[in-house]
């Protein structure tokens, strides 16, 4: 399965907390065989599951057993540990969505794990369309806590539509083009490509100059500006917040717990490097 890792970047690791944004698909299951991911850690951060298509089951060690459908968010705060499995079900045939992290600030990255299920509303925009996930875009706010200011959105575009959204000055944004190509600040993004907006405009402004549908995920919080050390599927402070995470993984640790009804074994810690881990901040 083709998957885009958008961020982190060479140049930038974070849009405020949003720390890692992969963007996979469309994914023909029927030939790739779809996702099939054992339980495996996390710290330090929340997940957050957004579809365009497809449907992906998930379990997790607090006990949650859930599918991820389009248009519906899944949210898991891994606190100070949890894991979990995601597997494509039998009826999905074309596998897109993204996969997206969000990093836990320093007060609350040993937090107990939580879950959150919502399904937003679609809202009417003049030329478009939101679903806000996280934060509050357009007139509607999700029910969903954060531990940092953060906005979260689906955003389609109809053909040669030119949409202004009223934004909050003290966040950075990241628009994550999915399908079509659309001008942020007269800058054009294709599919694929992850635009960033330093903090500042109280507007943004997306235009979408072709005769088809365009379709993005707008992210945005206030600057993170904690160093983080991101390695496999943690994230700490220290070299020593990592390689105490893995050691407890690999010794079926009850810090992380287990997960029940998943059909094989769980996914295996990596190698640490040979060097140490350095903590690195939002810009490199």
């Amino acid at each position: 399965m083709t998957v885009r890792r958008t961020l982190p970047h060479r140049d930038r690791r974070l849009i405020g907390a949003w720390c890692f944004v992969d963007h996979y698909g469309p994914d023909d299951v029927a030939r790739s065989g779809g996702m099939d991911v054992a339980p495996h850690p996390h710290t330090g951060l929340q997940t957050v599951s957004w579809l365009f298509s497809g449907e992906i089951e998930h379990r997790d060690s607090l006990g949650v057993h859930a599918l991820v459908r389009p248009g519906e968010l899944n949210l898991m705060s891994a606190g100070h540990g949890i894991c979990h499995s995601e597997v494509s079900t039998p009826a999905t045939t074309v596998l897109h969505g993204v996969q997206l992290w969000v990093a836990l600030p320093e007060e609350h990255r040993h937090s107990a794990r939580d879950f959150h299920h919502h399904v937003p509303r679609p809202v009417p925009l003049d030329g478009g369309e939101a679903r806000v996930f996280l934060g509050t875009l357009a007139g509607d706010t999700s029910p969903v806590p954060t531990f940092t200011p953060l906005l979260g959105a689906e955003l389609t575009l109809r053909p040669h539509a030119t949409v202004t959204l009223t934004v909050d000055p003290a966040f950075e944004h990241g628009l994550l083009v999915d399908r079509g190509t659309i001008l942020l600040a007269d800058t054009p993004l294709h599919a694929g490509d992850l635009g960033h907006l330093s903090p500042g405009p109280t507007t943004l402004t997306l235009t979408n100059p072709t005769p088809t549908e365009a379709r993005a995920i707008l992210l945005g919080g206030t600057p993170f500006d904690e160093q983080l050390v991101m390695w496999w599927n943690f994230i700490g402070r220290s070299h020593e917040d990592i390689a105490e995470a893995r050691a407890a993984w690999q010794a079926a640790s009850p810090r992380f717990g287990a997960v029940e009804g998943y059909p094989g074994d769980r996914l295996p810690a990596p190698e640490l490097p040979g060097t140490p881990l350095k903590p690195r901040g939002r810009v490199r």
